[in-house]
């Protein structure tokens, strides 16, 4: 549990006593400019401040670089209410805040006449209040948000801040919510469904040094980190505030103290995938990137914009599906899919195939377009009229389908082969080169002759291509680089790190003496463009928890990834050896590191990404042993056969930490990976493989005896024995984490980012079922795990989904059974250790 000082609480929500007094009866007016009121240090002033020449509007802002943290706003879409150079905001003698047109209309109003007011006041934090003669606020703008938050300020349930149709919230579960319309939630931050039911006044906050926590007094008894900026905790005149953007994104914002105006950098954003946010592009609008710049376009030409010099606002058909005199046809979309999100009641979700996708959505009256989802499950969800909001990439696994007018007229491809022109440009461009350089050509080779002489050998020329190259490595896009020049960093593959399911991996050394470690993929069939596609996805994945590809080699047949090199090497090593160890300190940060490294890849990365081979070799350890995942998005690289039929001979994988459903011949979901990194949490807890079977353990398989052992109560028996210290409570939490993931039914498993919570104490255990045996089978030297209950699995495989062609990017939630013993309350007496 985190724990919480009183002094803590006392400097969170004590509002700053130094403030700036307003006396009733002020005025501020939009023709002088040198009017406003100041917070006492000045960071802080309410003014009419020009956005354009004619133009104000009445505004908190943050100085330097007076951005903007209130505005007196339209209360139902947050927009700014704007007067002209005629308008005042006056604080008049009953109370009352009025904002004016030069007209004198009243265009904003405090609500606060003849309530008590006794004046109005300004603070170091931002908060301008209307207090009464007790000191009681009887309006502020901390309570009353428009689109921002600023350190210290409370945002409770209630609050709303609001940028055109975008909203968030936060509801009595805990969750901060971004909605569209108020009606489409396409975003959640904080519990999720883990939790049923109302908690006592959950708050949100952003604090200066840039970490968004919830605060939960009545649940947790403290706080919990929820988000991070990128430079959370840098430098003391930094200034952050979080804001409710007008694309639908929400951001923490870090501005420096120094003066320096419009240096306003965004540092965290909670929809990392930008297409992803509903409405982004308007009614039937369709977002893709260029450049990894999102944009707006139409379906196809049968389409188009709303506004031509606006295309955030949508699209509409150039010929009315009611207005059309011939044949309604259905234009069939690639790689595109129509958002649906839970809320959104109006679509109509069944299990159809593609053509039936197609076909019925075209009979249908009420239905304009359709998505079929390619995962596996065949989801078919009909789009009624109302509001449509595309996504298109060449990564998404869905087709879509539009009603038209007539014949479908498709837009050109989002990437077009272009060989053939270029080919015949090559040629042309050849023969006037030719001609025009044959009179040099002599002088062409005596030149490159002599600089070949000269500098081939030289360290000069071998710094310049260092530096060049290391410009590429420092810009975070994977470089790419040639077979021949890996071969020579790694002094022709000849020091072997090490070897797993995909490849043997080697160290080597780059032109800037950056060492990195050099993976050779097996059984790579991927063309080139579709490998580097693969490629630039795994490259999008940035974390602290996973290791960062460098570059990628893609010749001929050989397929090559390159990663950072981590000097610690493996968890493997520190687990399952005598003569290195760690603590258990150590051991818990990696057990929740790789959890949360997991968690990116199946539930917040732009792409799920199923990691197939979980296990201590593929954790990776840094100098101070952060564990970073790697080899993950590699499933999808490998022949697809290899993951459509799940024979002894092809299956990827390793002994051990195979889900049993892989062999039922079952579609490839995420919970794969949560059975696998239970396998290796018990690990971590143990010191011992988990398919240990040795006369210690009965005769039993580790992870058999260790359940039986934790029902007696007797924990130390699965604790590893080198270990001096441990965090008892942490060590419970571990054990019975590790026995939930390792379930036999797959939907008894939890998702990773629920493991996270359970991990980080935030929310109860219950008692899980006693994992199911297993039967070790053998074929062709490779030991797999063959699940001794077929029958429930084939029930699962019947009750869920059909085997799908390819990995079935499935996420099903069920709540695990409740027990009558809560482990989290009698975790001491579980324990004999201290």
């Amino acid at each position: 549990m985190f724990k919480f000082a009183p002094f803590l609480l006392q400097f969170l929500f004590t509002i700053s006593s130094s403030s700036t007094i307003i006396p009733l009866g002020s005025t501020l007016r939009a023709s002088d400019q040198n009017q406003s009121w100041s917070s006492p240090n000045s960071t802080f002033s309410l003014s009419l401040l020009p956005i354009t020449p004619s133009s104000f509007v009445a505004a908190i802002t943050y100085s330097p670089g007076d951005v903007i943290v209130w505005s007196a706003s339209n209360n139902g879409t947050g927009v700014a209410v704007v007067v002209d150079s005629g308008g005042t905001f006056n604080l008049l003698p009953n109370g009352a805040l009025h904002l004016k047109n030069g007209s004198g209309s009243i265009v904003w109003d405090s609500g606060t006449a003849n309530r008590g007011v006794s004046h109005a006041s300004i603070d170091d934090s931002g908060n301008f209040q209307l207090p009464d003669n007790d000191g009681f606020p009887i309006w502020s703008s901390f309570e009353n948000p428009t689109d921002t938050l600023v350190p210290s300020q409370n945002f409770t349930v209630g609050k709303i801040l609001r940028s055109g149709s975008y909203s968030l919230s936060l509801d009595r579960s805990g969750n901060l919510n971004l909605k569209w319309n108020g009606t489409v939630e396409y975003w959640s931050l904080g519990f999720n469904s883990s939790i049923n039911g109302n908690l006592s006044s959950p708050r949100f906050m952003l604090r200066s040094n840039g970490i968004l926590v919830g605060l939960y007094p009545s649940f947790l008894g403290g706080m919990l980190n929820m988000a991070f900026s990128t430079d959370y905790g840098e430098g003391n005149d930094v200034f952050r505030f979080l804001r409710m953007d007008g694309d639908g994104n929400l951001r923490i914002y870090s501005t420096s103290g120094n003066g320096g105006a419009g240096n306003v950098t965004p540092t965290w954003a909670a929809v990392t995938d930008q297409c992803r946010v509903f409405g982004f592009c308007g009614d039937m609008g369709i977002c893709r990137y260029e450049d990894s710049n999102p944009v707006c376009g139409c379906p196809s030409q049968n389409f188009e914009l709303v506004d031509v010099n606006d295309d955030r606002k949508g699209c509409k058909r150039k010929v009315k599906i009611e207005d059309c005199l011939g044949d309604v046809t259905m234009l069939e979309l690639e790689h595109t899919e129509f958002l649906t999100y839970p809320p959104e009641v109006s679509d109509q979700l069944v299990t159809l195939a593609f053509v039936a996708c197609r076909m019925t959505c075209l009979q249908s009256g009420s239905c304009i377009a359709s998505t079929l989802v390619a995962d596996g499950r065949g989801f078919c969800y009909m789009k009624t009229p109302g509001f449509v909001s595309g996504y298109q990439g060449v990564v998404l696994p869905s087709t879509s389908f539009v009603k038209v007018c007539g014949q479908a007229v498709p837009n050109p491809p989002l990437y077009q082969d272009t060989s053939e022109k270029d080919n015949d440009l090559r040629f042309h461009v050849m023969v006037v080169v030719v001609v025009v350089l044959t009179a040099l050509l002599a002088l062409v080779a005596v030149v490159t002759s002599f600089w070949c002489w000269f500098y081939r050998g030289s360290e000069n020329s071998g710094h310049i291509s260092a530096k060049y190259e290391l410009v590429d490595y420092a810009s975070g896009a994977p470089v790419r680089f040639s077979y021949k020049e890996l071969q020579q960093s790694t002094k022709g593959f000849s020091e072997k790190l090490g070897e797993g399911g995909f490849g043997a991996v080697y160290k080597g050394t780059l032109a800037n003496r950056m060492v990195v470690a050099v993976k050779q993929l097996e059984g790579i069939e991927q063309g080139e463009r579709q490998f580097r596609m693969e490629v630039a996805t795994i490259s999008s994945t940035h974390h602290l928890n996973l290791v960062r590809l460098v570059g990628f080699c893609s010749e001929g047949r050989h397929r090559l990834l390159v990663y950072e090199f981590l000097r610690n090497s493996s968890l493997d090593k520190f687990l399952f050896t005598q003569n290195e160890s760690l603590n258990w300190e150590n051991r818990f940060n990696i057990a929740l590191g790789t959890a949360r490294g997991i968690t990116y890849l199946h539930e917040e990365c732009r792409d799920c990404t199923i990691h197939c081979d979980i296990k201590p070799e593929n954790i990776l350890l840094d100098e101070v042993h952060t564990a970073k995942v790697s080899d993950f998005g590699l499933a999808k690289l490998m022949n697809p056969k290899d993951q459509r039929y799940l024979s002894l001979a092809s299956m990827r994988g390793t002994r051990g930490y195979l889900a049993p459903e892989w062999l039922a011949n079952l579609p490839i979901t995420s919970k794969c990976d949560v059975y696998s990194y239970g396998m290796v949490l018990l690990e971590i807890v143990s010191g011992r493989r988990n398919f240990e079977v040795s006369p210690e353990t009965d005769g039993k398989k580790f992870s058999l005896w260790a359940y039986s052992e934790f029902e007696k109560g007797n924990v130390e028996a699965i604790v590893d024995k080198r270990l001096e210290e441990v965090n008892s409570e942490q060590v419970v939490r571990a054990i019975l984490v590790s026995f939930w993931c390792i379930q036999e039914q797959p939907l008894q498993r939890p998702m990773m980012g629920k493991v996270v919570q359970m991990l980080e104490g935030v929310i109860d255990i219950e008692r899980p079922p006693a994992p199911k045996p297993v039967a070790e089978v053998t074929s062709g030297g490779t030991t797999m795990t063959l699940n001794s209950n077929a029958s429930a699995l084939s029930t699962y495989a019947t009750s869920t989904t059909a085997p799908s062609s390819s990995p079935s990017f499935m996420n099903i939630e069920v709540s695990p059974p409740r027990s009558n013993m809560d482990t989290t309350k009698e975790s001491s007496s579980l324990l004999g250790l201290k």
